[in-house]
């Protein structure tokens, strides 16, 4: 009989046949998966953004400070003589007019010294001419040799003193006038008058304190305020030139500002904040500006002629300097940077980088990188993107 032998060799599935058969199970798998057709990635939603567009127009260049209402003339009044104050003449706040009688101190006792002093200058004007009569006689006689030179040189002497006399009772006569004057107290200028501040019936003096009331004169009207050493130059520079306009701006108030000019410039720059005063002057005509009122002032230098400008919330500030995006005509934006000059009522002035009628990003800009695809919006609605 015949014995058959297998030997484990020829197993198919043993040994390295068998590591051979995954690995080709495997590779086929794997040939399989890279076949199969990808799945293409959905596209990004554009960004909303809103927009405006760069115009070319002329810009004023302006500097903006705050300053004070000061009156353009300010007078306190006071009494020039002693007496008890008779009469007001005018309501506390009210405009009066420059000659306008104001107050009235009780004129009786200087009546009573003007009366005296004339009857005084009259009691010494008939004694030097008696005086100077008799010095003319003794003088015919002492030429006659009737009277002695002792006694007409006398007589002259006591006309001479005479004269002096009714000089004098002349000087004391126009003070006794004077005085009586000051007893109407008067308005120096036009002007408006503040609070009442000694009232009738009380002993004034000369000079003394307080004031019986103060005038502010208001037409015209000044606003000072300061600017900073570094445009002093410029300043300088313009008001050769001519007139300086400035704008006075009232907070919290609708309408337009006052218009007025620069009037003044201090002789130094204060040491101790590097600024220095200005002052302008403005008609006034409808008494918006109050003394001591705060008002936003506008300082209109020169202007720039056709420039581009931007709304300023379009400009961006980076690591390298400004930039905004501009958007294309496919709807991408475009990062550039740009260089930017004054600003005026919320725009900006572009002096490099950008062309008129260009759209810029005014809002949304911080999802936003160069190639991004943006949809405008109108309101609460979001335009679609216009591809290519």
């Amino acid at each position: 009989m015949r014995r058959i032998t297998i030997s484990r060799n020829n197993d198919p599935f043993s040994g390295c046949n068998r590591f051979s058969c995954f690995c080709i199970f495997f590779s086929l798998l794997f040939i399989a998966s890279c076949s199969a057709p990808k799945e293409k990635p959905k596209p990004k939603p554009p960004v909303p953004v809103m927009v405006a567009t760069a115009v070319q127009k002329t810009v004023p260049v302006q500097l903006r400070v705050i300053g004070s209402v000061e009156a353009y003339n300010t007078v306190s009044i006071k009494a020039q003589i002693g007496g008890m104050l008779d009469k007001v003449h005018f309501s506390e706040g009210q405009d009066v007019k420059k000659g306008q009688l104001l107050f009235t101190v009780d004129t009786p006792p200087f009546d009573a010294a003007l009366r005296q002093a004339r009857a005084f200058l009259a009691r010494d004007s008939a004694q030097e001419r008696y005086a100077r009569e008799q010095a003319r006689r003794y003088g015919e006689l002492f030429r006659d040799g009737i009277v002695t030179r002792d006694q007409y040189d006398q007589l002259s002497a006591n006309a001479e003193a005479l004269g002096e006399a009714v000089r004098a009772d002349r000087a004391a006569l126009n003070n006794a006038e004077i005085e009586l004057g000051y007893c109407f107290i008067r308005s120096p200028l036009d002007g408006r008058t503040g609070n009442l501040l000694v009232q009738r019936g009380n002993l004034v003096k000369a000079n003394d304190a307080p004031v019986l009331v103060t005038i502010n004169q208001v037409n015209p009207i000044y606003v000072t305020f300061s600017i900073p050493e570094k445009q002093l130059a410029d300043i300088k520079k313009y008001m050769s030139a001519g007139k300086l306009k400035v704008e006075a701006l009232i907070p919290n108030t609708a309408g337009p500002g006052e218009l007025g000019w620069i009037s003044f410039l201090d002789n130094a720059v204060d040491a101790a904040t590097g600024t220095i005063k200005i002052k302008g002057t403005f008609a006034n005509k409808g008494r918006r500006l109050w003394p001591g009122q705060f008002v936003n002032v506008v300082l209109n230098l020169t202007t720039l002629p056709d420039v581009v400008v931007v709304p300023s919330q379009a400009v961006q500030t980076g690591q390298t300097g400004e930039y905004l995006f501009v958007v294309k005509a496919d709807r991408s934006v475009e990062s550039r940077s740009i260089v930017t000059g004054e600003l005026y009522r919320g725009e900006t002035v572009v002096k490099n980088g950008l062309s008129p009628g260009e759209t810029v990003v005014t809002d949304g800009q911080l999802q936003l990188v160069s190639g991004s695809r943006v949809g405008i919006k109108t309101g609460k609605a979001v335009q679609k993107v216009i591809r290519p």
